[in-house]
């Protein structure tokens, strides 16, 4: 949350009474310095990232503030920028909201195409023609540790004013749900249906499972006795905690399917195997 750079400086100025510790816009001399800088790092691409990208260093004085970008320019080729810690805070939250409203947008016109019966990628495709528009991928949802939390940061610090990022928010969090929900229509015909779910890491070509929506999927098409699942994931060798009670759902190796034995293949991450 905007503001937790001042208060772990506080908290230190408390268990450490013996040292100056900066305080928030308070220029000075101080025995330490304190600053903020927003992570920028993709999965797989860490070290790369880190070096390339541009960074933002959010200190709590001036002075904090060039101590800190003496430090990362000593390695890092993409620019360093300087602000305030509150503005840096800030600006990795916006980072985030960014992203989840515009994924929100697609998953939402995703669920408006079923209704009209339009296939939303034939429409994305074309109005991805117009120069100024960019629709993203529909998917599952959101998953992560950064997308799908740190919006809900801004939320809190002003749940009034922040409408549209806690729609995008509630949007996102409901499409595990509409998908099963289409599921369990399709299938409902059938007293025992076999299905192969692809996917259960948060995004492609990773083993992460925070907050994914294939792992929130999967478990609700599990509380459903009758489904037998099976899970395909090159990514991922053991089942996370909150599917391995289950009894209706087993991993499988991917080179080994048959994709002939199943009812209904819902592929919920795009891992390059697939």
């Amino acid at each position: 949350p905007v503001g937790t750079t001042a208060k772990i400086g506080a908290w230190l100025t408390a268990l450490r009474p013996d040292l100056s510790i900066p305080v928030e816009s308070i220029e000075g001399q101080y025995d330490i310095s304190i600053a903020y800088c927003p992570e920028r790092v993709l999965p797989g691409k860490v070290l790369h990232e880190i070096v390339h990208n541009d960074r933002i260093i959010g200190g709590l004085t001036k002075a904090c503030a060039d101590k800190v970008h003496n430090f990362y320019k000593s390695f890092v080729q993409g620019e360093c920028l300087k602000t305030k810690a509150r503005t840096a805070a800030m600006c990795k939250l916006t980072e985030n909201a960014y992203r989840d409203v515009n994924i929100a947008f697609a998953n939402e016109l995703s669920m408006i195409c079923d209704e009209q019966g339009i296939d939303v990628w034939e429409l994305r495709e074309l109005a991805n023609r117009h120069p100024r528009v960019n629709v993203l991928k529909p998917g599952p949802g959101v998953g992560g540790h950064c997308i799908a939390v740190d919006p809900w940061f801004i939320v809190d610090a002003a749940p009034e004013r922040a409408k549209l990022i806690r729609c995008a928010r509630e949007v996102n969090d409901y499409k595990p749900y509409y998908l099963v929900e289409q599921v369990q229509e399709k299938l409902k015909g059938l007293a025992s249906p076999r299905i192969l779910c692809l996917g259960l890491s948060y995004k492609p070509n990773v083993d992460d499972l925070r907050e994914s929506p294939a792992v929130e999927v999967v478990k609700l098409l599990a509380e459903n006795a009758k489904f037998q699942i099976s899970i395909c994931d090159p990514h991922v060798a053991n089942l996370p905690d909150e599917l391995s009670k289950f009894n209706n759902l087993s991993l499988c190796n991917y080179q080994d399917l048959d994709l002939g034995g199943f009812d209904h293949i819902e592929r919920l991450v795009e891992h390059d195997n697939f």
